[in-house]
């Protein structure tokens, strides 16, 4: 899924998933660590955040189950679709997300990958999962706003 939405950023995959799951109480931007084929393959659009989260690793967080397509041009130097991929933050960043983790019993999400001025970046969000009565009302307070638009278009 491609989308423009201001000059300099350039959605490429959006994780809808997440915010059904998650309640998000904050996003944060990221730098990704990416290989050359893997950055032509993202270019290409051809990644999925859907499942992925992070994880603290040897004092980094890194990006577990993120999917990134094989670049068909690059033969033999191709790479892992799978692979943990390092996300690039400030050592204050990484300290205070370690911190909600470990406390807070947050989980660290993915929301959307973008490019902004020609670098791969990648909003993620401290998160903590919801109920299953929650994703029960929030799929009801969606489906009524759905019916309630429908009403009003009939209407006029």
């Amino acid at each position: 899924m491609k989308k423009k939405t201001s000059p300099g950023l350039k959605i490429i995959c959006l994780n809808r998933k997440a915010s059904f799951n998650y309640f998000f109480e904050d996003l944060i931007e990221a730098g990704i660590v990416l290989k050359g084929s893997e950055i032509k393959s993202v270019r290409e659009g051809k990644v999925n955040i859907a499942e992925s989260y992070a994880v603290e690793k040897n004092g980094e967080i890194v990006l577990i189950n993120s999917h990134i397509a094989q670049y068909k041009q690059a033969s033999m130097t191709n790479h892992n679709p799978m692979d943990e991929r390092k996300l690039l933050l400030n050592k204050r960043e990484i300290n205070k997300l370690i911190g909600k983790m470990q406390r807070d019993g947050f989980t660290i999400v993915p929301t959307k990958m973008y490019f902004k001025k020609g670098k791969a970046k990648i909003e993620i969000a401290v998160a903590k999962g919801k109920k299953q009565y929650d994703k029960r009302a929030a799929k009801k307070n969606r489906d009524w706003n759905r019916d309630k638009a429908r009403y009003i278009r009939k209407s006029s």
